[in-house]
């Protein structure tokens, strides 16, 4: 074993328990603040999807000259738009024209406006394949809906 030279001195036991102290205290404040930090993070981000889901109805809306968004028969949210009122009605006659491809809407149809593609069953399923994704996102384990005033609410469900 050989001799430490002079200025070859390691750190002592003080030195290093006050560097650990410091550490703690500077974890102490730093992770709070980080956490707090995504929270917001996470709030921007469905403000963003909602803001996005506004966007979208109010695109649909004009693509289909609509000045109104149709009644739901009731108040219950749906994923499959059920609660609206049929295509044979008079309220959704008088609404309904064409999709935005100028396709007329087939009779039947509903008049919610799938905003996700939950609702969509390919192949001999009750809606066509090649209906509008009007969001482009990935799906999400949030669904949205729109009243009669055009206000989107978000509820957090998982997907059928």
């Amino acid at each position: 074993m050989r001799l430490p030279r002079r200025g070859e001195r390691g750190f002592t036991l003080i030195e290093l328990l006050i560097v650990v102290a410091i550490l703690g205290v500077l974890a102490a404040v730093v992770i709070p603040n980080l956490m707090q930090f995504i929270g917001s993070g996470e709030t921007e981000a469905q403000e963003t999807e909602l803001a996005n889901i506004q966007a979208a109805v109010s695109a649909m809306m004009i693509d289909n000259e609509l000045t109104v968004l149709p009644t739901p028969v009731d108040t219950l949210e749906t994923s499959d738009m059920g609660a609206f009122p049929d295509a044979t009605s008079a309220v959704a006659t008088a609404l309904k024209l064409n999709d935005p491809n100028g396709i007329p809407y087939a009779v039947g149809d509903k008049d919610g406006y799938i905003l996700y593609q939950h609702d969509i069953t390919g192949g001999g399923g009750a809606l066509p394949v090649d209906l509008v994704n009007y969001v482009s996102q990935p799906d999400t384990a949030y669904w949205y809906t729109v009243n009669a005033q055009g206000t989107v609410q978000q509820y957090l469900a998982a997907p059928p």
